[in-house]
């Protein structure tokens, strides 16, 4: 089965660094330094489209900036990589020795993913990944597509596993099988509302979801 995985907030436990970048960078432009909860909200988006739904009154040169100051924020914040949550590594070894392909779906940019590839040793367990700012943004599911083809496997021999709505819509809008995570961005209840095959608590738990078990 090919196991798609969202990554900040899904594999990664970013939502902080995210956010702490986000307040910098709006600050440097001179735009307004959103609560915590508001940023939250955009994250898995791709960053002209968070920046677009966070500050709709900016003009193109500030959002321009804010693109380029946020980069050099989380670049300057970068004294240790990002931690991955609890069990992935574990969990990640246990889904290829049983044979499943791992795949990425993400908000973050192509150079950002290699990046955390690089730090974390883990670019080699992914047989495929796609980046916002290679396609379209979630909860388009063209990033979907592509990596189904990219793999060759069929949509119903796939899953997508992400914590907020925008992962789950695209998804749904395939008709590809879902799996909510209730430790990231987006609330369980939002999660719920978009009809996912189930929802875990914790990463270890896509080890116990029945076609992965098979």
């Amino acid at each position: 089965m090919l196991v798609i995985l969202d990554w900040d907030g899904t594999v990664c436990n970013s939502e902080a660094r995210i956010v702490s970048c986000m307040q910098r960078a709006s600050g440097r432009v001179g735009l307004p330094v959103l609560e915590p909860a508001a940023i939250g909200n955009i994250i898995g988006l791709g960053l002209p489209e968070a920046i677009s739904a966070l500050f709709p009154e900016a003009h193109s040169e500030q959002r321009d900036r804010l693109r380029t100051y946020y980069a050099e924020e989380w670049l300057a914040a970068k004294v240790e990589p990002v931690a991955l949550f609890d069990g992935v590594l574990a969990t990640l070894d246990h889904l290829l020795s049983a044979g499943h392909t791992l795949a990425v779906a993400t908000g973050k940019s192509r150079r950002g993913l290699n990046r955390e590839f690089e730090e974390h040793g883990v670019g080699h367990m992914f047989t495929a990944s796609r980046c916002a700012d290679e396609t379209a943004s979630k909860p388009d599911p063209r990033m979907l597509n592509e990596l189904l083809e990219e793999t060759g496997c069929d949509v119903r021999d796939a899953v997508m596993v992400g914590d907020t709505e925008y992962d789950l819509r695209m998804a749904s809008a395939i008709n590809m099988a879902s799996i909510g995570v209730s430790y990231g961005v987006h609330s369980r209840e939002r999660l719920d509302g978009c009809r996912p095959h189930q929802i875990i608590d914790h990463f270890t738990e896509l080890l116990e979801w029945p076609p992965l078990v098979a």
